[in-house]
């Protein structure tokens, strides 16, 4: 049993530093002046791999009757497929807004609570962000996400669902 254990955090070791070098790639490819566009390839990026993934680990699930079913997917089973945790919270006004609270957010945890790396943030939760809006893209969810970090290495994710 431990070997999976190891096993999961040698590919979350891998996954995050797979992140670091195609977030520096974009940076050396756009130049740091564009952080806009580096931020928008990160999203498309990680769209690609949401829908993708969602699909590798939906296959074998009964379609979701709900959103708010949908949600609860996305933060257990495919949250936990890609980071190794579940999301620490979901907040809905059960409409069509939700919040998800992740407090120790793998890819936030190697920066520090400096100003400098707060402004960085938005660069590391941008694949993310994009990861979420593919995964309910292949559900059938059209979606916006938003994201912050009200303190390293915790940050949340808003997810408006387009009617």
């Amino acid at each position: 049993m431990s070997e999976v254990k190891v096993q999961g955090e040698v590919s979350q070791t891998l996954f995050e530093y797979l992140h670091m070098e195609i977030l520096s790639h974009l940076i050396e490819s756009y130049g740091n002046e564009k952080k806009g566009e580096v931020i928008s390839a990160l999203e498309a990026l990680g769209s690609r791999v949401g829908e993708s993934m969602m699909e590798r680990v939906s296959k074998d699930v009964p379609r979701f009757r709900t959103e708010l079913d949908a949600m609860i997917f996305l933060c257990k089973q495919f949250w936990t497929h890609m980071f190794n945790k579940q999301v620490d919270h979901l907040k809905t006004n059960n409409q069509d807004m939700f919040v998800l609270y992740d407090n120790n957010f793998r890819l936030l945890m190697h920066l520090s609570e400096s100003s400098q790396h707060q402004d960085k943030s938005p660069l590391f939760l941008a694949f993310t962000s994009g990861l979420i809006t593919g995964a309910l893209s292949n559900l059938g969810i059209k979606s916006r996400v938003t994201y912050e970090v009200p303190k390293m290495p915790q940050c949340f994710f808003q997810i408006k669902i387009n009617l």
